[in-house]
């Protein structure tokens, strides 16, 4: 039993880049001329909702999004959330229904075709370099003045300890919401490590869960006050992953 397991798991894996590839390809004339001109980014982001969506249901994910406060048209957003599976990403676009702008580590942009859009669309971010970081921050800040949401993952990483529930967030989000005023909308992903976590033998098809909470507005504060900010997002987060840990 425990050998097909295995093998169930594997050919799960390739079918999952198999399906990111392919619907690539699929859509390859749309989304290059998606990208050819900075204004058009509202149209790549409908391209990569389906990518996304062929993604989901290619590998037997169905969401359940249960939303505390609705996104409002033409309005801009600071979303952040967990970070602990290869699908966040997807998720985040089938969720996010404002145009927005991932800021993403530059090592994604090696894989093949879909590192040719991701480091044409996304702003890219060196975690080594300090220049790296600040030129994230002016694109970041670039996008938002055209009307665009930023999703960062705001742990930085994946933490490599599968116990850990959420690691530390980084300032980077909180500060940049602030000074442009914009709400920040936090997210619990439940599901997204048990169903396609970063361990390779692991992971099914299913429900993938998602809790978007009440939105943290900045209007009225300063950079002096990101820290509380920031906790009060880790803390909502936190809390909601935690429970949904307890009531299994």
């Amino acid at each position: 039993m425990k050998i097909f397991k295995i093998l169930f798991w594997l050919l799960w894996r390739v079918w999952f880049y198999i399906l990111i590839g392919v619907i690539i390809v699929v859509l390859f004339p749309l989304l290059f001329v998606s990208i050819l001109k900075e204004s058009w980014y509202p149209f790549f982001f409908r391209l990569a909702q389906v990518w996304a969506r062929g993604i989901l249901i290619g590998m037997g994910f169905y969401t359940k999004i249960v939303q505390e406060q609705k996104f409002k048209k033409g309005e801009s957003y600071m979303l952040v959330a967990n970070h602990s599976s290869m699908v966040d990403i997807m998720l985040m676009l089938v969720v996010a229904k404002n145009p927005f702008v991932f800021v993403g580590k530059k090592e994604l942009s090696k894989i093949p075709l879909f590192g040719f859009f991701y480091k044409r669309t996304c702003i890219l971010v060196d975690r080594e370099n300090s220049k790296s970081r600040l030129a994230v921050y002016e694109r970041a800040q670039k996008r938002l003045n055209q009307g665009l949401s930023i999703c960062i993952f705001p742990e930085g990483m994946v933490p490599e300890d599968e116990s850990i529930v959420l690691a530390d967030f980084k300032d980077g989000a909180f500060r940049l919401a602030i000074e442009h005023q914009i709400p920040i909308v936090p997210m619990s992903f439940l599901d997204n490590k048990k169903r396609l976590s970063y361990t390779v033998f692991s992971g099914s098809p299913g429900i993938m869960r998602v809790k978007m909470h009440k939105f943290i507005l900045t209007q009225g504060f300063t950079v002096d006050d990101k820290k509380a900010i920031r906790d009060k997002a880790w803390d909502v987060i936190y809390k909601e992953l935690v429970a949904s840990e307890n009531a299994k």
